[in-house]
């Protein structure tokens, strides 16, 4: 008897056996914890983060506007070679090449990202009601072989031309076409998703179709949807350049990376840093951009939170 009083009865609990001994999963804690993992991703991101920074303050410090040119009438201000003072030097005008690339990236930096978000929105929506809509699927992939085979700077010279020239023609010409492109990108991931196991299950079960994208669909769009921001915001900054290259771009009252570089062409044998600083810039912020987003999609990715 002295041996049976060691023991101690427990109560039966019926919901003991669903529970599941596994860690506790945060999905946005995942993400942030496989992107900041790698050294290399974090100096990139500091890196986007510092010209995206330098491009927004800059101008509102120097209220350089690029269009009051104050050292017009100064000839030993203009083409002044950069310096410890003025590390860009200035131009034929005489203005700090510092406060023109920065502003100038701003702009850009703008023109992209206008261009993004309409594009991005508008592909995420469309993409995913054709994903799921077997009846639009039908005719909308029509309209995209169409439209996929019209070359997408023959679109952009057209309509540029049509229109004229200004920031927010280059933005409308710009997202036109391009936001099929993601939306047809969208409805092939959409269709791939839809019809797995646990979302069969999920609707047998009465799951709510809420509850299933919310759940099930959208953890795995983020990445998708990253993966194609990150695309976009370099492509378009590099369309803007090209335009500018053409003489088609942004306004003549308006500085951008594009127009810069066009306009300092003829100075890249005289004055090569007129020409190859905003190139630089141009790179540094497009390369930056591109890698911290493929980055972040890949954290994004739930298959990659093993």
């Amino acid at each position: 008897m002295a041996e049976l009083n060691k023991f101690e009865f427990v109560p039966v609990n019926d919901l003991d056996s669903e529970h599941i001994a596994a860690p506790e999963y945060s999905y946005w804690n995942a993400v942030f914890k496989k992107f900041f993992a790698s050294k290399a991703t974090v100096t990139v991101m500091i890196i986007a983060l510092g010209v995206v920074l330098l491009s927004v303050l800059d101008p509102m410090i120097s209220h350089f506007d690029g269009v009051a040119h104050v050292n017009i009438n100064n000839s030993a201000m203009k083409f002044v070679h950069p310096n410890a003072k003025l590390w860009f030097g200035t131009n034929e005008l005489g203005d700090n090449m510092w406060n023109v690339v920065w502003l100038g990236s701003r702009n850009s930096l703008g023109i992209a990202i206008m261009a993004t978000l309409i594009t991005t929105v508008l592909g995420v929506i469309v993409g995913a009601v054709w994903g799921y809509s077997k009846s639009m699927d039908k005719w909308m992939i029509e309209v995209y072989n169409v439209v996929a085979n019209v070359p997408f700077t023959l679109v952009v010279f057209v309509l540029m031309y049509v229109m004229g020239r200004g920031a927010w023609q280059l933005i409308f010409a710009m997202s036109v076409t391009t936001w099929l492109g993601t939306a047809y990108f969208i409805r092939v991931q959409v269709m791939i998703i839809r019809d797995r196991e646990y979302n069969l299950a999920s609707r047998c079960l009465g799951t709510s179709t809420w509850t299933i994208v919310k759940n099930n669909i959208f953890p795995y769009l983020i990445s998708v949807i990253v993966t194609a921001v990150s695309r976009d915001v370099p492509a378009f900054i590099s369309m803007e350049v090209f335009m500018a290259w053409l003489g088609i771009g942004v306004g003549e009252r308006t500085v951008s990376l594009g127009k810069t570089i066009s306009s300092n062409r003829t100075y890249m044998a005289s004055t090569p840093y007129l020409f190859w600083i905003p190139v630089t810039i141009s790179a540094l912020i497009t390369i930056s951009l591109y890698v911290a987003g493929q980055s972040l999609a890949d954290a994004a990715d739930p298959k990659t939170h093993m």
